[in-house]
């Protein structure tokens, strides 16, 4: 069977990013790539082929390498932004951010929100909602905290009817009530 320039340009993608991931864990670990082939049962060649994009492993061998390193392979669900010429960005559903990141401190534009602080995360979700870009929505806004501020939040009224079904989905899935 011959591939397509698309099925190729495609497979080299996740043959690439599949690398990055490999050397983010092993980075991460502390680890040299002897060591982290050598703890996984691959040969150091192996792996350096597998974090330049030049092979691709099998879905078991991938879950073996990251283990070795202390991570797993998980399912995230994709989050995608809705387009429609507004001036703010839709997502197509909430996610969950690591404590550190939902918690942290974040600069947007030109000001500076503690994230853990409940007033300065609800000043930095204002922003965001009503300007934020796409990725700066996915760093910085965390769905649950999202959902038990959404209440507190002054936000125009064509925002909170875009934002306003997601916030309601999560509510009825985790079986909070309004």
């Amino acid at each position: 069977m011959v591939s397509s320039p698309m099925e190729v340009a495609h497979a080299a993608f996740w043959a690439k990013r599949g690398g990055q991931l490999f050397k983010q864990a092993r980075h991460a670990a502390s680890m040299n790539q002897r060591v982290l082939a050598s703890v996984s049962g691959t040969s150091r060649t192996t792996l350096s082929a597998y974090e330049h994009g030049r092979k691709s492993p099998t879905l078991e061998t991938a879950g073996r390498i990251l283990d070795a390193a202390g991570f797993r392979l998980a399912l995230e669900a994709k989050v995608e932004f809705a387009g429609g010429g507004r001036a703010f960005h839709v997502p197509s559903r909430l996610w969950r951010l690591p404590v550190g990141a939902a918690l942290g401190v974040v600069r947007l534009r030109e000001r500076v929100y503690d994230l853990a602080d409940r007033q300065a995360r609800r000043a930095a979700y204002t922003v965001l909602l009503c300007e934020g870009e796409p990725q700066e929505l996915l760093d910085h806004v965390d769905g649950v905290l999202l959902v038990e501020l959404w209440g507190e939040l002054e936000l125009p009224a064509e925002i909170r009817a875009e934002w306003g079904p997601l916030v309601e989905e999560a509510r009825r899935e985790a079986g909070v009530m309004n």
